[in-house]
C-alpha cells in the first residue's frame, strides 16, 4: 500500500512521514478509527515508509503482503484447539489486497463463521513471541500490524501486555481499532495514540470518480450516504450493502412495536423477531444495532426539520419515513438509544442474545408511544 493509493488524509499522512524521516517513531501505535477511513491501509503505508527509509528495495513487498518482516495478526475463530492467525492468512490478504477498507463484517463473510465469535486469543501471543525472537530476514526492522486488536480476548490482552511492555529489539507494533472501548487500559496507556478521521467528502468523490464508472449524480448521492467511510460507498456503488437485511427487519421491528399497543398478542411476533437475530453471529448482531441507533437519529432529524443531515431513509415495503419519523422526538430518543448502548454491552459480554433481542424489541413498543 503506496501514500498515494489512500483516498484524502494528507494531513495525517504527511504527519506520519514525517514521523519517520525525523525518527520520532514510537514503538507502539495504535490507530483509531472506522476501517473504512483508511485505518488499515495508513498502517500499511507507514510500515512501508519504515521499510524504505531501512531498505528501499524490500519495502515494495508490502504492496503484496509478502514482506517476510511484516507480521500480522487478526480475529479468527478457533479450529478445533487452534485459534492462529496464520491459519487464515491467505484469506486476509486475499480480502485485503481486493478491499483495503474491508471490515470485520466482511471478513466473517469470508471466513463463513456463522455463529463463531471471531476472537484474538492467547494462543496467538504465544506465536507472536516465537516469531519475534528470530531476527529479521531483511536485517532491519519487524513490524506487527494486529487488525481489530479490540478483539483481543482478557488472556490475550493480558500476555500482549507484556510483549508491548518487552519487545524484542528493533520491533515496531502497529494495533488498529474502530474505537478504544475495549482495548486494555494498560495496553491503551503503552501506546501512542493516532486518530484516523473519517475522510474527506471531496476526497471520497475523487476516489469514486477514479475508480468506478458511474454518473456525477450517483457519485453525489453515495459521498452523502457513505459519510466518509470508503468501504460504505465501495458498497453502495457495487449494491454490495448489507442495508437491505437490516432495512427489512428494522420495518418489521417498527411495525410491530406500533400494533403491540392496540393489540398485545403482537408481542409474539417481536418474539420471533428477536431469536431470528439472536442466531446471527455477535458481530452482525452488533452492526444491526449500530444501524437501528443510526436510523433512529436520522428520523429525529427528519421530524426537528434537518431533512438536510439524513443521508439515508427507508421507502422500501411501503414504510412510511415521514409518518414513522413524527414518533421519535426529544422525549424518547435517549430512552431508546439508551436501551440500545445496554443491548450492545450485555451482547459484548455474551449474555443471553435471545433474552438481549427479546427485551429490546418489548421495550421499544413502549417507548415509541411516549408522547413528545
Amino acid at each position: 500500500m503506496n501514500w498515494e493509493q489512500i483516498a484524502g488524509q494528507d494531513n495525517l499522512k504527511k504527519l506520519l512521514k514525517d514521523s519517520i524521516q525525523d525518527n520520532r517513531v514510537s514503538h507502539a501505535q495504535l490507530f483509531v478509527g472506522k476501517d473504512g477511513y483508511g485505518t488499515l491501509p495508513i498502517a500499511l503505508a507507514f510500515a512501508k515508509e519504515v521499510f524504505k527509509k531501512e531498505n528501499e528495495h524490500s519495502s515494495s513487498k508490502v504492496e503484496t503482503l509478502n514482506h517476510l518482516d511484516l507480521h500480522f495478526s487478526f480475529p479468527v475463530f478457533k479450529e478445533k484447539t487452534s485459534g492462529l492467525s496464520s491459519n487464515f492468512y491467505d484469506n486476509f490478504r486475499e480480502m485485503i489486497l481486493e478491499n483495503p477498507y474491508a471490515n470485520n463484517e466482511d471478513w466473517s463473510k469470508i471466513l463463513e463463521s456463522e455463529n463463531k465469535q471471531l476472537t484474538i486469543y492467547a494462543d496467538e501471543v504465544d506465536e507472536l513471541n516465537k516469531k519475534f525472537s528470530l531476527k529479521s530476514f531483511e536485517g532491519g526492522s519487524k513490524i506487527l500490524i494486529v487488525w481489530q486488536a479490540d478483539k483481543m480476548n482478557v488472556s490475550a490482552a493480558n500476555k500482549f501486555l507484556k510483549f508491548l511492555e518487552e519487545p524484542p529489539k528493533g520491533t515496531l507494533i502497529i494495533l488498529t481499532a474502530e474505537n478504544t472501548d475495549n482495548i486494555l487500559p494498560t495496553i491503551f496507556s503503552r501506546t501512542q495514540l493516532v486518530e484516523i478521521p473519517r475522510v474527506a467528502d471531496e476526497d471520497v468523490e475523487a476516489y469514486l470518480s477514479e475508480n468506478y464508472e458511474i454518473s456525477e449524480e450517483r457519485i453525489k448521492e453515495v459521498v452523502f450516504q457513505s459519510q466518509g467511510n470508503l468501504n460504505v460507498a465501495r458498497k453502495l456503488v457495487l449494491e454490495e450493502n448489507s442495508d437491505s437485511e437490516f432495512e427489512e427487519l428494522f420495518v418489521t421491528w417498527v411495525r410491530e412495536a406500533f400494533q403491540v399497543k392496540k393489540k398485545p398478542e403482537f408481542l409474539k411476533n417481536i418474539v420471533f423477531w428477536g431469536r431470528n437475530i439472536a442466531g446471527w453471529n455477535r458481530e452482525k448482531q452488533k452492526s444491526f444495532l449500530n444501524y437501528c441507533g443510526e436510523m433512529f437519529r436520522l428520523a429525529l432529524l427528519q421530524n426537528y426539520g434537518n431533512e438536510n443531515l439524513v443521508y439515508k431513509k427507508i421507502d422500501s415495503g411501503g414504510f412510511k419515513w415521514d409518518s414513522f419519523s413524527k414518533f421519535i422526538h426529544g422525549a424518547n430518543i435517549e430512552a431508546i438509544i439508551d436501551e440500545i448502548s445496554d443491548a450492545d454491552y450485555h451482547l459484548e459480554r455474551n449474555a443471553n442474545a435471545k433474552i438481549v433481542w427479546t427485551d429490546l424489541g418489548i421495550k421499544l413498543s413502549r417507548y415509541i408511544h411516549k408522547s413528545a
